[in-house]
């Protein structure tokens, strides 16, 4: 494992920068005000040549290792995190095709994403069953013609109200099956209108092939709320074999490949949020002073600050260390998934809280109003009055 970037790699992090500094931050603010879809970023973002990073290079003309993957996805993610996932979601739902998939399956589920500015979404997540998979309901039966009907329901999924295409697992034959399978639900992409004003009430899909796909209104998220998120259900959507993918009994093994995949890229999504949240405080306490010194000079807030340093260093470590074992493959890069995953998220949660407990009123009220100081004040006067 090696610390030094590629020029491709330099390229790439450069690349998203730019796209961050002109195309995300301006618009930040006001998206998340008007909780709006940024369609036209992702777009952009599209063009720029930044999304579906897992689409093998006989589709996509290129090869992207999960190092230069990750480093995007953490530059994305500097910008805003929901649009991160948006554009990471993409991936989560066609890693499996890009895996698993046979050439043919390959051209004509991951053809139209480099042809065109589409989304996917990834349905696993189900009302009844989150981390247990084995809980699942939504299932396949075969009808005598060897095509399947497709039932069941799907919860919290990204990209829902947008989706050009679903990647679905669900058990085979019975929703208390032991088998489960991974099939591959195209739909027609919605419309330039739609994109931009949106699935306010839900949206419902009538199938050309039989049956409906109804996705639900959007989720009101407290957090990442550019990303959008919505229940999705599959009443009688007729499956043809070619749509299933490998072998309809090892979902469960393609599941698990999908996540090691994907929990490097999510760590990278919590390592961008934590390093912004990091040099927004910084500025912050080096132009704003209380009691005659800068607040990043005062050592309550310079040990909250070098914390915050650590946290995000440290996780853009277990990050590297991740992507490197996933690009060599590995035995024991499922291990090292997980180690990103949670050290980034405490990294991501701990810089966003102490972040804004630093700025004190500055951040808490959107017109700026003192909210009776910041606890390391509190703790100033507790120390001068017991001392």
């Amino acid at each position: 494992m090696e610390f030094n970037l590629s020029d491709h790699q330099r390229m790439y992090v450069e690349t998203v920068r730019r796209f961050v500094k002109t195309e995300i931050l301006p618009r930040i603010l006001e998206l998340e005000g008007k909780h709006a879809f940024p369609g036209e970023i992702i777009r952009k973002a599209w063009e720029t040549g930044i999304l579906n990073l897992s689409i093998p290079g006989a589709i996509k003309g290129y090869e992207m290792d999960a190092v230069s993957a990750a480093l995007i996805i953490e530059e994305l993610a500097y910008g805003d995190s929901g649009i991160a996932t948006s554009a990471m979601c993409n991936d989560l739902a066609n890693s499996v095709i890009a895996q698993h998939g046979s050439g043919p399956q390959q051209e004509a589920f991951l053809r139209p994403f480099v042809d065109n500015p589409l989304l996917a979404s990834f349905c696993l997540t189900e009302p009844g069953a989150g981390s247990d998979n084995s809980a699942m309901t939504t299932f396949m039966s075969c009808r005598e013609d060897g095509t399947y009907l497709l039932n069941g329901a799907k919860c919290f999924i990204t990209n829902a109200s947008y989706a050009a295409q679903f990647t679905v697992f669900c058990k085979v034959g019975k929703p208390t099956g032991n088998f489960m399978a991974c099939v591959i639900v195209p739909v027609p992409a919605p419309s330039p209108e739609e994109l931009a004003f949106g699935f306010e009430q839900g949206r419902k899909i009538a199938m050309s092939t039989g049956g409906n796909i109804v996705v639900g209104k959007g989720e009101d998220k407290l957090g990442q709320r550019l990303s959008n998120a919505a229940a999705v259900t599959f009443e009688d959507v007729v499956i043809a074999p070619e749509q299933i993918i490998g072998d309809r009994r090892l979902g469960f093994r393609y599941v698990i490949d999908v996540l090691d995949y994907a929990r490097p890229m999510v760590a990278a999504i919590g390592v961008g949020l934590a390093r912004r949240a990091l040099d927004v405080t910084l500025n912050y306490t080096r132009e704003r002073k209380q009691f005659g010194q800068r607040i990043c000079d005062l050592p309550v807030a310079r040990d909250t600050l070098t914390t915050m340093w650590k946290k995000v260093e440290l996780a853009k470590l277990a990050l590297m260390k991740s992507a490197c074992a996933l690009d060599e493959k590995t035995e024991d890069h499922g291990l090292y998934a997980s180690l990103a995953k949670n050290t980034a998220a405490e990294a991501a949660l701990f810089c966003a809280n102490e972040g804004l407990h630093l700025h004190g009123g500055y951040r808490f009220m959107k017109e700026y109003e003192i909210y009776e100081g910041t606890r390391e004040v509190e703790d100033m006067i507790i120390g001068r009055e017991i001392c």
